[in-house]
This record gives structure tokens, C-alpha cells and sequence, in this order.
């Protein structure tokens, strides 16, 4: 079979791929670019495309990753709510064992999920220049990068799972949910290098704007997932009853189900992300220094961010386990929230990159502004949604009347904050797809580190507001950050960032 780089282009052009708007619109030149001290200003739709064609790109761009985050995110919901429904204290503190593994498990996919951002950057600006060999060096060197630093932090988390778990939970978490959260971690790590690989080919798939690759596999893996989840913790089938570990070996089990539907969809030639290994690898420093350049910022910020949370969490693990229970349940219904913003913000990274590729500011500007349009209005939708069954859905993890009474009000707030999250991720994806990583660092650290954080222990250890101070402290992270975001990118500093 003849390596890829000898065909000609026509050939290689012949590879499936999904086609937008843009990619009927002739390339810009640096002369179209703006002055260097121009402000970013709304600019009109090219000739021929309307807004409709931009919707459509957009919503085919982000329906597949939303239903993917969707079904990822039901999974982690089932993963609470089956060990929950354990009987007696041990589900309360399987619900708390589970929310600490989390944490540290967080920290550890920063440094690949920083590759995977610089990666779809890079991947989205080649696709905009129609170079599909660029686009396969870079995920080359995505993948082997993925692999050697996943496979360190794998032995790390499990060498270190006890001292992270207990470091998290501080004195106020039983020793009991402790111990479950140290199996649990441990577990997660024998399935840690595929499910961060599994990360980079969805990161470089969703670059072109293929995002309905990534919906099949990881469905697949939801679905194995809750299969095993229902067979391992309560010993159903002949399967041993492992309660708490069981719901991390179903995971990891369905992790790696996905990794390998992955790898065989990048190994078949007719993809236009192809995966040659018959080609020999060359090192390319440049494409490394843009993966650092663009994925280090991103590194941070996620290292910011958790540490951020981790403090955030250790405050509320102070109230108990019957408190953090209820904490845990509401950020993990929080975290269905985020879904709509992510697939919006995947919509947004894809395009902004693939018209900075072409050197088109004016659609890359219009695929922005309409892509916040879309998630404000089904924002509004979802807030709706969580203000009237919220109390439903916590009833849904544990039936303690304490924790569906106040979980069902704290829900409130996360309603209220929905038209500020959707923005703040698309902003931001916007950002990461110009490349444009390191200011989003910055406010990651004034927003989770100072503001959360820091009013989190004021209103709980000082002022003495319960589990509400800590949602107090979440919302004005929230708002400032989607306001501090939407003024860098007012500022335009993202239109003139180039790739080494």
C-alpha cells in the first residue's frame, strides 16, 4: 500500500470529511487582516451566505457532541445514582467517595487534555488551509504525546491515590467514604492512557468538525458502562457484588471500548484524519512548540482551576458527609448543565479555527456572534427546565428528605446562571480555537482560585451560610468570569495570533 504522502492531492482530497459554508468561500490574504490596533467590530455576512447556512454549520457542528456530553454526562449521573441507592450510610458515603476521586483524577487529565486543546487549535487551522497531511502530523504527534505523559500520570495517581483522596476530603469526611474513594481512584487509573487517548482523537476529529465519530463511541462506552455498572456493584448475573469498585471497573471497561472503536476509525484510510502506521515518524519541532505554545496556557489554566476546586471542595467537605452529598449531587447536575455550552463551544472552537486557517475574520466573527445566539435561547430553555423538576432529579440520587430539599433550592440558582455559562464556554472555545489560551488562564485564576475559593471559606467558616455559601461563592465565579471573558474578546488581540 503506497504511503500517503505520495498521492497526489486530488487523491487525498477524495477522503470523507464534513463540508461548511466556508469551505465554498474563497481564502482571505493578510491584506484583509485589520490594523493591529483596530477594535473588534461586527462585520457583515459575505456575499451568498445567510444566516441560516451559519446556524446550520453551527448546529451540525455541535448536535452530535451534545448528545455525546449528554450521554457521558447521564452515565456519571447513573454511576452516582446506582451506588447511591446502596442501603443505608454506605450509599451517602459511596455518593461522597466517588465526587473525591473525581478531583484528583481531574488534575491528573490536565496536562493531556492541554495537548488536546493545542491539538484541535492546529488541526482546525490546517483543515482551513485544506492541508490533510499537516493535519495527520499533528495528531501524530498529539497521540504519542498523549501516550507517554497519560502513561506516567497513570502509575503516579495509582501510587498516590491514598494521600490525593485523603488530602481532598480533609477532616470532614468519614474514614469509611475514604476508603471508597481511594478503591475507586485506583481502579480509574488502570483505564486512565486509553481514555486520554481516546480524548486526543475526539480533540483532532472535532478540529475538521467531525463530531459524530465521537457520539458512536462514547455511546458505546456508555452504554457498556451502565451494563457492567448494574452487573459489578450489586452482583447480578453470576458477577461478583463489588459496590463502590464495581461502578470504577464498569467505567474503565467502557473507556476502553471506546478507545479501541477509535483507533480502528483513525487506521481506516478513507478518513480524512488517518492514522498511517507504516509511515515512518518524523519529529517536527514546530509542531511541538504550537502544541506548547497554545496547550501550556490551557495546562494552567486546568491546573488553576482544580486546584481552585480542590480548595473549593475541602471547605465544603468541612459540613459533612450528608451536606457534601447533597454538594456533589447538585455539581453533578450542574455538570449536565455545562453540556449545552460545551457542544456549542465545540462548534465555535471548530469554526473559528477553520476560518483563521482560511483568513476569514469576517466568518470567523459571524460563526461566533451566532453561536451565542443559539446557546442563549436553549439556555433559557434548559434553566427553565432545572428550576421547575430540579428537586425531581436529586430525588433521583437519594431519597434523604434533607438533601432533596435543599438540593432542589440550590438548583434554583444553577437555573439562574445558565444564559452566563453558555456564553462563558463558547467565548472561551471561541479563544481556544484562535489560539488565544494564556488570558483565559489568567481568569481562571482570579475567578476560581480568589473569588470562589475564597468567598466559599468566608461565607461558610466565617459567616456561617452552610452549603449555601458555597453556592453563593460558585454564581459570582461564574458571572465574573463569562464578563471578564466577553471583554478580551471585544478587544480583538485573537485575530492576530499565527501559528509558528
Amino acid at each position: 500500500m503506497a504511503d500517503e504522502t505520495s498521492k497526489p492531492a486530488a487523491a487525498r482530497d477524495t477522503a470523507k470529511i464534513v463540508r461548511i459554508t466556508l469551505d465554498d468561500l474563497p481564502a482571505g490574504t493578510d491584506r484583509d487582516l485589520p490594523a493591529c490596533t483596530s477594535r473588534l467590530t461586527r462585520m457583515p455576512l459575505p456575499d451568498g451566505v445567510s444566516h441560516g447556512m451559519l446556524y446550520r454549520d453551527i448546529v451540525r457542528i455541535a448536535w452530535p457532541t451534545f448528545f455525546e456530553q449528554i450521554l457521558t454526562q447521564l452515565t456519571n449521573m447513573a454511576d452516582q445514582m446506582m451506588v447511591g441507592r446502596l442501603p443505608g450510610e454506605i450509599g451517602v458515603q459511596a455518593l461522597s467517595a466517588v465526587g473525591l476521586s473525581m478531583q484528583p483524577k481531574f488534575v491528573l487529565m490536565a496536562m493531556v487534555m492541554a495537548i488536546n486543546v493545542g491539538a484541535t487549535a492546529m488541526v482546525a487551522r490546517y483543515r482551513g488551509q485544506h492541508d490533510r497531511e499537516r493535519v495527520s502530523d499533528v495528531f501524530r504527534h498529539a497521540l504519542l504525546l498523549g501516550l507517554a505523559v497519560s502513561s506516567l500520570l497513570a502509575l503516579s495517581g495509582a501510587m498516590w491515590a491514598a494521600p490525593l483522596v485523603r488530602f481532598i476530603g480533609g477532616d470532614g469526611i468519614s474514614a469509611a467514604a475514604c476508603a471508597y474513594a481511594e478503591e475507586y481512584l485506583r481502579i480509574q487509573m488502570y483505564g486512565f492512557v486509553p481514555l486520554c487517548l481516546t480524548f486526543t482523537v475526539t480533540a483532532a476529529l472535532r478540529g475538521i468538525g467531525e463530531s459524530r465519530v465521537p457520539l458512536i463511541y462514547n455511546t458505546m462506552a456508555n452504554v457498556i458502562n451502565i451494563v457492567f455498572n448494574y452487573l459489578l456493584i450489586y452482583g447480578k448475573c453470576g458477577f461478583p457484588e463489588m459496590r463502590v469498585a464495581g461502578a470504577s471497573l464498569a467505567t474503565v471497561i467502557g473507556q476502553t471500548c471506546a478507545f479501541v472503536f477509535a483507533a480502528v476509525f483513525v487506521l481506516n484510510r478513507k478518513r480524512y484524519i488517518f492514522l498511517d502506521l507504516r509511515r515512518r515518524f518524523v519529529f517536527d519541532a514546530g509542531i511541538l512548540k504550537n502544541v506548547v505554545r497554545i496547550g501550556l496556557p490551557s495546562m494552567v489554566e486546568q491546573l488553576f482551576m482544580r486546584a481552585g476546586v480542590i480548595v473549593y471542595t475541602r471547605t465544603v467537605t468541612g459540613l459533612g458527609d450528608l451536606y457534601y452529598a447533597t454538594h456533589q449531587i447538585c455539581m453533578n447536575i450542574q455538570a449536565m448543565s455545562f453540556m449545552t455550552g460545551q457542544a456549542f463551544a465545540a462548534s465555535s472552537t471548530t469554526l473559528m479555527g477553520q476560518s483563521l486557517g482560511k483568513r476569514r475574520l469576517d466568518m470567523a466573527e459571524n460563526y461566533t456572534r451566532h453561536t451565542n445566539t443559539v446557546g442563549f435561547l436553549v439556555s433559557l430553555a434548559l434553566g427553565a427546565a432545572l428550576a421547575i423538576f430540579g428537586r425531581d432529579v436529586v430525588w433521583l440520587y437519594n431519597h434523604t428528605e434533607e438533601i432533596v430539599t435543599l438540593g432542589g433550592a440550590i438548583l434554583v440558582m444553577v437555573a439562574c446562571i445558565q444564559p452566563f455559562q453558555s456564553a462563558q464556554f463558547i467565548i472561551a472555545g471561541a479563544l481556544r480555537g484562535a489560539g488565544d489560551t494564556r488570558f483565559p488562564a489568567v481568569v481562571m485564576f482570579i475567578t476560581v482560585i480568589l473569588v470562589r475559593s475564597g468567598l466559599a471559606m468566608l461565607m461558610i467558616n466565617v459567616l456561617g451560610l452552610g452549603l449555601w455559601g458555597a453556592w453563593y461563592a460558585l454564581v459570582a465565579d461564574q458571572v465574573l468570569r463569562t464578563l471578564l471573558l466577553a471583554a478580551h474578546y471585544r478587544r480583538g488581540a485573537w485575530r492576530f495570533i499565527k501559528l509558528q
